[in-house]
């Protein structure tokens, strides 16, 4: 079963993706996973390739939003999508590093899903509680 889902109440026309985990980067991997699920289902996907992000930022949220628009802009610009992302958060420094397995995008044998536009703040949430960590991000479709 994924660590992601689509739950209800987003913003009309966009996409609203949950990610939870034992981890806030295990959170932020199935936040990832969910985008790159919507684009192109990861059921297709196999775990050709591994490649690395290494991102910062000025707080929590800045962080996670630069992380993710890093993994969306290999997707779109290289087609790279994961089927399997280890990412690792150092919340003190405010650094993230995401290793990514999976292959690029070919018509031949993947699916096409929905097109993410940008990663946003908008509704973004990040949660820690006695039973783990939960991210909530939109995404502009």
């Amino acid at each position: 079963m994924p660590g992601y889902s689509y739950p209800p109440g987003g913003p009309p026309a966009d996409l609203l993706v949950e990610g939870t985990g034992k981890t806030l980067g295990e959170a932020v991997a199935n936040v990832a996973l969910g985008m790159l699920n919507s684009i192109t289902p990861l059921e297709g996907i196999t775990e050709k390739e591994t490649y690395t992000i290494e991102v910062e930022g000025t707080d929590i949220k800045s962080l996670i939003l630069n992380l993710l628009d890093e993994i969306l802009f290999l997707n779109d610009a290289e087609g790279l999508t994961a089927r399997y992302l280890v990412v690792d958060i150092d919340e003190l420094k405010l650094k993230a590093k995401a290793i990514g397995q999976g292959e690029r995008f070919s018509a031949a044998t993947h699916k096409v899903g929905v097109a993410v536009k940008a990663v946003t703040y908008h509704m973004m949430e990040v949660e820690k509680s006695s039973e783990g960590h939960r991210v909530k991000v939109v995404f502009d479709t």
